[in-house]
């Protein structure tokens, strides 16, 4: 075909159909999928200040959809639905299982490696960036965080109750005596990972066998919600006197009732990096890491500058900016924070136990707690007759893990909850649902039947 006949035939299809030639000079208008564990409040705010900015423009991002999904679902949920671009918020034992399952894609690229370079590699021991054996990074902290308390004074001070300042505080018979009312409150392991959080704290900071007595007593004293917020707003209401809450939750708690207060405890603490990561199933891996880049810069981090939010940015240049200068309170909290008593933490001994952990917390623990609740009672009402040595005694049956006798499933022996057995059985909790179904039906009937057995020694 000659030169003139084909300009001819492209402009005759030009006339014809403009409209496909409009569309082939259009950008694509992207809508970035990020699975996340983060509340409404932030995700509005990001999603607001996000779709505004340059970043977004430049990247052709049209809108953001968020997808909150419970921590067991989020591997089989990415890899189901294929086209998710970012995991935002959970933790570094949430982060580690995606890299562990070949979800993370590496973070590269000049624009999210110059952000990056502004957050820290760890602070106090803690890690903020997850590098491979090739100094690749995998995800990186969008926020930081520490873990503790938040008390009512108001409440405490009604019944004549101490405030704590350390976890093993919260088992201490002197919190039920309020009880069927409880003073104390938590949520449950396997819906709320900053709560699961702190009680692999208690775990590391006591060991396996002591630290699951306080946990368990500290669950005989509290209400458990089903959600970490709820034990924040219990808090506010005065509901409960002393509630085990993420360092935010605590600010926002302080900022809205005067008798409120946040506290790090001394027994020990983490300063913990909440990650955000890009996924391997990103269809848009370009806008996604600009949305990531977005996130990390002093821009992104003002949004946890909100009053309503009032969370510890990973980039403390944020602080510079008018909006940070702001909040100075906020500034303060991220000093004593960088400054407050830690402990020794393993993220790798966590996550080799943290489903069985998890799962054992809820089926003994959450289903039989008012069995729980009425041998703790009985034995609370009965110490001055029992006498200090068969108080005791009878406190190891209630709550020590090393005596906790069940019948294993798969090879029928007779078993006890160490530390060995949970790591033993950790991946298959997490992979087969059948078997966690069946070891939690084992683990709620044995609780039981031990509750039973505590509340008629306790009553002889």
């Amino acid at each position: 075909m000659k030169t003139g006949t084909k300009v001819l035939v492209l402009l005759l299809l030009a006339l014809l159909c403009p409209l496909t030639f409009i569309a082939l000079s259009v950008p694509e208008e992207i809508v970035l999928k990020v699975i996340t564990r983060h509340g409404a409040d932030i995700l509005l705010a990001a999603r607001k200040a996000f779709l505004k900015s340059d970043l977004a423009k430049e990247y052709g991002v049209k809108d953001i959809r968020f997808l909150p999904v419970g921590e067991p679902l989020w591997v089989d949920t990415i890899r189901s639905a294929g086209d998710i671009d970012v995991a935002w918020g959970g933790g570094p034992v949430l982060f580690d299982r995606l890299y562990l399952e070949g979800l993370l894609a590496p973070l590269k690229g000049d624009l999210v490696e110059e952000v990056m370079a502004k957050i820290p590699d760890e602070i106090r021991g803690s890690p903020m960036k997850r590098f491979d054996n090739q100094s690749n990074i995998y995800w990186v902290a969008a926020a930081i965080s520490s873990f503790g308390f938040t008390i009512n004074s108001d409440y405490l001070d009604y019944y004549e109750l101490p405030e704590p300042d350390e976890w093993i505080d919260l088992a201490n018979e002197t919190y039920a005596v309020t009880l069927p009312q409880p003073s104390v409150g938590c949520a449950d392991a396997t819906k709320s990972t900053s709560n699961t959080r702190m009680y692999q704290i208690i775990l590391q900071r006591y060991g396996w066998e002591k630290g699951w007595i306080i946990i368990t007593l500290m669950a005989a004293n509290s209400r458990i919600y089903d959600q970490s917020g709820l034990v924040r707003d219990a808090v506010i209401r005065g509901d409960i006197g002393v509630g085990i809450t993420i360092d935010f939750y605590g600010y926002t708690a302080q900022l809205e009732s005067k008798v409120c207060k946040y506290i790090v405890p001394k027994d020990g603490s983490i300063v913990n990096g909440d990650p955000i990561a890009l996924l391997t199933t990103s269809k848009h891996p370009e806008a996604a890491k600009a949305f990531i880049a977005w996130v990390l810069s002093a821009e992104g981090q003002k949004i946890w500058l909100n009053p309503k939010i009032n969370r510890l940015p990973a980039n403390a240049e944020v602080f510079e900016t008018p909006e940070g200068k702001e909040r100075d309170d906020l500034k303060q909290a991220y000093l004593r924070t960088l400054n407050a008593s830690v402990i020794e933490f393993s993220d790798e001994l966590a996550l080799s136990y943290q489903y069985a952990m998890q799962w054992f917390f809820h089926a003994t623990l959450v289903r039989p707690q008012e069995k729980l609740q009425r041998a703790w009672m009985e034995l609370v009402k009965a110490k001055d007759r029992l006498g200090a040595e068969r108080f005791k005694e009878l406190i190891d049956l209630l709550a020590n893990p090393l005596k906790f006798k069940f019948k294993d499933p798969i090879t029928g022996k007779d078993v006890v909850f160490t530390q060995e057995y949970a790591q033993g059985i950790n991946e298959e909790i997490f992979r087969n649902v059948d078997f966690r179904d069946d070891i939690v039906r084992i683990w709620r009937e044995a609780a039981e039947r031990r509750y039973e057995n505590v509340l008629k020694a306790g009553s002889a």
